[in-house]
């Protein structure tokens, strides 16, 4: 039973990703319009867009503009960062991707106002979908980098009597 809940728990999000597909899904079908397309025409734009070099190299310039964030927030005050002001990373990341999509600099966000300004919709949401699945990677590294660094902080582990 155990191992049933911990599976459970491992899958949860994989499981919650699913069902917002399929409820994307289900909401393009019933309201059948051109600019809102399927979760399935959405997903079967990825690789035409992971294949295209241009895109590959915008997409990497996005992941590099993330990492220097990271390497400028990194090393100050390591411990205290990770427990204290992961939730401000993240903002600084969200805001440093969604101002890059509004200046329309080279990057994710030129794929993805370029297809907008174009009609092609299954390119704009599979654009958002490879956009979370960089932040949800990010958000997932971060975790276990911190999980790594600050010991304390992971469930079953002893303080020892020196930290009381």
């Amino acid at each position: 039973m155990s191992a049933l809940r911990a599976l459970l728990a491992r899958s949860a999000p994989l499981l919650a990703c699913l069902g917002l597909l399929a409820i994307w899904q289900t909401a393009a079908l019933i309201l059948s319009t051109d600019s809102f397309p399927t979760a399935w025409e959405a997903i079967r734009t990825i690789p035409s867009i992971l294949g295209d070099k241009e895109s590959l190299i915008n997409i990497l310039a996005s992941l590099r503009r993330m990492a220097i964030v990271i390497r400028i927030v990194l090393p100050a005050a390591l411990p205290e960062i990770l427990t204290g002001c992961r939730t401000g990373l993240v903002l600084a990341l969200i805001t440093m991707v969604t101002s890059e999509m509004i200046a329309r600099q080279s990057g994710a966000g030129n794929i993805l106002f370029n297809s907008l300004d174009m009609g092609q919709y299954d390119t704009v949401y599979a654009m958002i979908i490879i956009i979370g699945a960089m932040g949800i990677g990010l958000d997932a590294a971060f975790e276990k980098l911190r999980g790594r660094l600050v010991r304390w902080s992971e469930p079953g582990f002893d303080m020892p009597l020196s930290f009381a």
